[in-house]
């Protein structure tokens, strides 16, 4: 570790520029966890990251402050095991087109060998590598110099629609080094040895936004809403311009449907379109005009959802992918200029549909025995957002009701991993939310939590105002019911003849008692009626950390793939 004794000493460090720079991004808050390599963040002039307890929660957590901000998230690792940690909490963040921008050590430069591993601490062959699949851009700078090009360009990057994140790795004995002189903005001249080393998917996958020459759409798109029917489809973009999105909606007098992403936008149906009635009012359309994306396998039944006979989009810029469903017209601009035009050039229309979707599914619901429990906690988790509470989802049965059937606060008051699904980001997204300043109720199931325990200590620590909510089946519900709905109704014992419940059922410890040992206030209640609403509602207002653990077997949503077919 001598490096550690001799590297320079420096008023502005690598470090503190690159914090420096991350925070006026919009990274207010940056989350990460120290390691022997990238000490220069915790001695930094420009002060030290939220210490979390694992590097995946690092990553989860940065997700969550740009969800909930709309601004940049920020991580910081160390070397080797400390960025695979956060391997799986980036790409969480590539699924979900989140903007954050997460910051690894690597090896110090004077220790590595191009072509050669030596078994220096935390050393790998590429670690960049780790990350190119999933990250927009890779920069791996290894200087000074090209460290403060780096940052700036993996900020910018990661803004830029499509939006996603980006890998930045840096020498340990650069990083506590005088940092570079700041390079010119954006724009401006620069040499090509200028600029910092990058290592882009060279797939073409990562789009950008189309160029002035670009042809304007916005005419073809007009003439195509005119005279039918419309549903307007709100997908994460529609985030950026959410009150554009609702009046062009009010203006087109058509009914609005959102993604999970885009919950809460107002005027929007407070139910998801897997539901029969919402897929069979988008069927009935003319036009499906989609704001923003996420037309993707999760949203659509893996596609078989109606598909009006037009499908026109409007997004920032071209979809990093190309879309399954092609679009009879798209436009590409700014979300709240393309929008506001759109709505000065269609004129307002009389809503051409007098259904009241929303209430036909959720009394269609309320007449089914077997959804009481789940909108017994529906209407728990909608008192705790009534009280301007974000809600953070896992995957979780009762997290799958929370992201279909909630009703949160406002845009962006939902955040929920159902781009790569994955278990265990309920607890440490929940610290980024809450990192922003707002009360926050991660809804968790015992599974998903126990990934996740250690941030608890986190929270307590960092006194944030988030609430846990552990709905507790002592096992993997949702996969009990995909093995009871594989073998046709039968019970999980004959289902796994000889094995039963191999697997699904886990040893939960007492919760309540986890909790207090980790200085969290807890309450145990026996039902997902008035008492738990009471409990929430109660730990919300009191501003403080708070466990809420209630034992119950939810029946999945038809949000969840075994259910996608299913008939009312």
């Amino acid at each position: 570790m001598s490096w550690l004794a001799s590297r320079p000493v420096a008023d502005v460090t690598v470090a503190s520029d690159v914090l420096d720079v991350l925070r006026s991004a919009g990274a207010t808050t940056v989350f990460g966890l120290p390691g022997v390599h990238n000490l220069p963040f915790w001695g930094s002039t420009a002060g030290a990251p939220v210490v979390v307890r694992h590097e995946q929660a690092a990553a989860y957590a940065a997700d969550g402050w740009a969800r909930r901000s709309g601004a940049l998230g920020a991580a910081v690792v160390t070397t080797g095991p400390g960025a695979t940690n956060a391997l799986t909490g980036f790409g969480e963040a590539a699924a979900a087109g989140s903007p954050i921008v997460l910051v690894a050590s690597e090896i110090p430069q004077r220790l590595r060998r191009p072509g050669r591993l030596r078994g220096v601490l935390h050393e790998s062959r590429d670690q960049a590598a780790l990350f190119a699949p999933l990250a927009k851009t890779v920069f791996t700078p290894r200087t000074p110099d090209e460290t403060a090009v780096a940052i700036r360009e993996a900020v910018a990057v990661a803004l830029t629609p499509p939006r996603g994140p980006v890998y930045v790795d840096v020498p340990a004995d650069v990083l506590g080094q005088a940092a570079g002189p700041v390079p010119p903005a954006a724009g401006s001249t620069s040499s090509a040895a200028d600029r910092a080393p990058t290592r882009a998917p060279d797939d073409g996958r990562h789009g950008h936004a189309p160029g002035a020459g670009a042809p304007d759409r916005t005419d073809a798109l007009v003439r195509a809403l005119e005279g039918r029917a419309v549903v307007v489809w709100a997908g994460r973009g529609a985030l950026d311009a959410p009150s554009e999105t609702t009046e062009l909606a009010r203006t087109l007098g058509a009914p609005l449907v959102t993604s999970f992403h885009a919950r809460g936008l107002p005027g929007a149906l407070d139910v998801p379109p897997h539901e029969p009635e919402v897929a069979a009012l988008i069927g009935s359309a003319d036009v499906l005009l989609a704001v923003g994306g996420d037309l993707d396998g999760m949203h659509t039944r893996n596609w078989t959802m109606p598909r009006p006979p037009v499908l026109a989009t409007v997004d920032a810029a071209p979809p990093a992918d190309p879309p399954e469903w092609d679009a009879d017209v798209a436009v590409h601009g700014p979300l709240p200029g393309v929008l506001a035009a759109l709505v000065h050039a269609v004129g307002t229309r009389r809503p051409w549909s007098g259904k009241d979707v929303s209430d036909q599914v959720r009394s269609r619901l309320a007449d089914d025995p077997s959804c009481a429990d789940a909108l017994a906690l529906l209407s728990s988790v909608d008192a705790v957002a009534a009280r301007g509470a974000a809600l953070v989802c896992d995957m979780a049965v009762a997290g799958y009701w929370t992201g279909g059937y909630a009703r949160p606060a406002g845009p962006r008051g939902l955040a929920y991993p159902v781009g790569w699904g994955t278990l265990g980001f309920g607890l440490p997204a929940a610290i980024g939310v809450a990192s922003t300043g707002v009360p926050t109720l991660a809804v968790c199931g015992d599974g998903g939590l126990a990934m996740a325990l250690g941030e608890l200590a986190t929270i307590v620590q960092e006194r944030l105002p988030v609430v846990v909510l552990v709905v507790d089946d002592a096992g993997y519900g949702m996969l009990r019911f995909d093995i009871e709905r594989s073998a046709g109704g039968a019970s999980i014992d004959t289902a796994r003849a000889g094995h039963p419940h191999t697997g699904m059922d886990l040893h939960t410890p007492d919760l309540v008692a986890l909790a207090a040992a980790f200085g969290m206030p807890a309450t145990e209640v026996t039902g997902t009626g008035p008492e738990l609403t009471r409990a929430l509602t109660g730990a919300v207002d009191a501003g403080g950390p708070h466990l809420v653990r209630v034992p119950a077997r939810l029946m999945p949503p038809r949000t969840t793939s075994p259910r996608w077919n299913d008939t009312p």
